[in-house]
C-alpha cells in the first residue's frame, strides 16, 4: 500500500488535527462514550526478542500480523462502535534506516485498512517509528507515512492531545521540532482552559512514569526532571489522564489528579500480561478503563458494567 493509498484509508492527521472529527459539534458534551486503546503492535519484535537480537533482528512478523488481525476483528465486532481506535506507538520494530522497515510498514497498513471505516484510527509515534534520537528526516518520514506526529482533536466535548514523547527523551538532533511541539502544547492547554472541556486526555508512547512520579529513571520512563515538568504542566491545565505504551506490560499510577495509564502490547509481551487492548469509557465525571486480552474481547466483548456506564446521563 502506497503512502497515498494509506492516507485515503487512515484519514491521517494533517494540520495538527484529525479530519475525522472536524465538526464544531464535537466540542459539546453529549454523554458517555468509549474508545479503544492499543499499543506496540511492533511488527518484528517477537522474532527479534526470541533470538536475543532486538536491535537488528526481526526478519519475521507473522505472529504480529495474526495478533493485530485479531485485534481489528475484535474491535469491528463491538456494539456500539467505539468512537475511535488509538495505537500508542511502536507501530513497527525496524528503526528508521533499518532492513524490513518498508515491508513491516506495508503489512501493518494492510491489516489496519480492515478497521471499520466508521471507527477512525488515531496513530501515535513511538521510538521505533521516529528513532530513539529523532531527526527532522525521521519525523518527516513518519508524517508522510502515518500523519502528523502531534495533533489534537475533540470528541464529544473532550479534548484529546496526541504527543511525540520522543522529543522529551532525546531531541538533541531536532531541538527546533521539540520547541515547536512545546509551544503548540502550551497553546492547546490554554484552549482547553478557555473552552471548558469535559476532560482533557493525552496519548503518547513513553510513559511519564510507570508507577510513581518519584521512581528512578529507566529506559521505559522519562527522566525525573522532564516527567515532573510535563506532569505539572498537564495537571495545572486540567489534564486528567495520559495513556501510553512502550513498557510491553501493564502498569500505571497517579500524580495529583493525573492518571498515568501504561498499556501492554498487542504484540510482544515482556512480562506476564496477555496480548490485548484497553477499553476506555469516558463519563461526565470519570474516565474508567479496563485491559482485555484479545481472546476475551473477541469472545465475550465488553463487560456489562462498563457498558452500563455509557447509559448514564
Amino acid at each position: 500500500m502506497s503512502a497515498a493509498e494509506a492516507g485515503g484509508v487512515f484519514r491521517r492527521a494533517r494540520g495538527r488535527t484529525l479530519d475525522a472529527f472536524l465538526s464544531e459539534k464535537e466540542r459539546e458534551w453529549k454523554g458517555p462514550f468509549y474508545f479503544i486503546q492499543g499499543a506496540d503492535p511492533q511488527f518484528g519484535l517477537m522474532k527479534a526478542w526470541s533470538t536475543g537480537d532486538s536491535d537488528s533482528g526481526g526478519d519475521e512478523w507473522g505472529q504480529e500480523i495474526r495478533l493485530t488481525e485479531q485485534a481489528v476483528e475484535a474491535i469491528n465486532k463491538l456494539k456500539p462502535k467505539p468512537k475511535f481506535f488509538v495505537l500508542c506507538g511502536d507501530l513497527i520494530h525496524a528503526m528508521p534506516g533499518m532492513p524490513w522497515r518498508k515491508e513491516q510498514t506495508a503489512d501493518l497498513q494492510r491489516v489496519l485498512a480492515r478497521v471499520d471505516r466508521d471507527i477512525p484510527l488515531v496513530l501515535v509515534s513511538g521510538n521505533h517509528d521516529v528513532g530513539n534520537t529523532p531527526t527532522p528526516e525521521t519525523v518527516a518520514e513518519f508524517q508522510r507515512t502515518w500523519g502528523d506526529d502531534y495533533f489534537s482533536f475533540w470528541v464529544g466535548g473532550v479534548l484529546f492531545l496526541v504527543l511525540n514523547s520522543q522529543f522529551w527523551y532525546d531531541a538533541s538532533r531536532c531541538p527546533a521540532l521539540k520547541q515547536a511541539q512545546d509551544q503548540w502544547l502550551d497553546q492547546q492547554l490554554r484552549v482547553a482552559g478557555r473552552r471548558h472541556c469535559q476532560h482533557a486526555i493525552v496519548f503518547q508512547h513513553i510513559p511519564l512514569f510507570l508507577r510513581s512520579i518519584d521512581e528512578d529513571d529507566d529506559y521505559f520512563n522519562l527522566t525525573k526532571s522532564v516527567r515532573k515538568e510535563v506532569a505539572n504542566k498537564l495537571t495545572r491545565a486540567g489534564v486528567t489522564a495520559v495513556f501510553s505504551g512502550h513498557y510491553h506490560r501493564n502498569a500505571g499510577g497517579t500524580y495529583q489528579n493525573l492518571d498515568m495509564v501504561v498499556s501492554s502490547a498487542i504484540g510482544c509481551q515482556l512480562g506476564q500480561d496477555t496480548h490485548g487492548l484497553r477499553v476506555v469509557v469516558v463519563t461526565a465525571k470519570k474516565i474508567i478503563h479496563r485491559y482485555y486480552s484479545l481472546d476475551e474481547l473477541s469472545e465475550k466483548g465488553i463487560e456489562a458494567d462498563l457498558m452500563g456506564l455509557m447509559e448514564e446521563k
